[in-house]
């Protein structure tokens, strides 16, 4: 029997579109191209595209993904590699590290760490934390905060009471009320993160070990 090189599996948030990472490129485009004029999809359903261990250059990905979203019933949302870059790498390196702060930032105070960072204490109004990977304040987060500055959309921002003027990760910013706070109902520490849709959000911290189930995990949890 012939191997599949293209693997489509539903989920409840679309499909998961997995590609074999062994084969020649082209014969995995003339597979894909068949697969996905297969047919039978009603309405448009997002896709993760995962890669494995195959390395992509931009054109071949754009090319790869041309070709699933021309069925204009499938859209790329997500795509997952095992391969980093030079730059990648360095960059989740710097991501790793983390550091500590005890104490008030103050208003005007700028808080600054490559990776991650923990403060234990609060974060006035205008004061600011930015961080390369995570933000975790153990205290109120009245100021503002910016997680992932380097483009992570995976990077989170968690507080013990989210009271804060403007929230940002990655690239993306959202101002927050006295109403937006108030609807957030933290009966225990939340934490923000971009969701499934691409805009910032809010869930309770527990909720993290299904959000983010790659998160830093060195040891336990359960």
């Amino acid at each position: 029997m012939k191997k599949q090189l293209v693997n489509m599996k539903g989920t409840k948030d679309g499909f998961v579109l997995r590609l074999d990472d062994q084969c020649a490129y082209g014969e995995l485009v003339e597979e894909l191209k068949n697969k996905v004029l297969e047919g039978g999809i009603d309405g448009k359903v997002d896709v993760q595209l995962y890669l494995g261990y195959r390395y992509c250059t931009e054109e071949q990905l754009k090319e790869l993904i041309k070709i699933i979203e021309e069925t204009e019933q499938l859209i790329v949302s997500k795509v997952q590699s095992e391969v980093l870059t030079v730059h990648e790498s360095n960059q989740k390196m710097f991501e790793s590290q983390q550091d500590t702060y005890i104490g008030v930032v103050r208003s005007g105070q700028v808080l600054r760490s490559s990776g991650d960072i923990t403060i234990i204490g609060n974060v006035n109004p205008n004061g600011r934390v930015e961080a390369g990977g995570n933000v975790y304040v153990l205290g109120r987060l009245k100021g503002i905060a910016h997680a992932g500055v380097q483009g992570n959309k995976e990077a989170i921002i968690a507080a013990s009471r989210f009271e804060a003027t403007h929230i940002m990760i990655a690239d993306q910013v959202q101002a927050m009320s006295d109403e937006h706070v108030k609807a957030l109902n933290q009966v225990e520490m939340t934490c923000a993160f971009i969701g499934y849709d691409g805009r910032i959000t809010y869930d309770q911290i527990h909720a993290l070990k299904n959000i983010r189930p790659l998160l830093n995990v060195s040891k336990g949890g359960s």
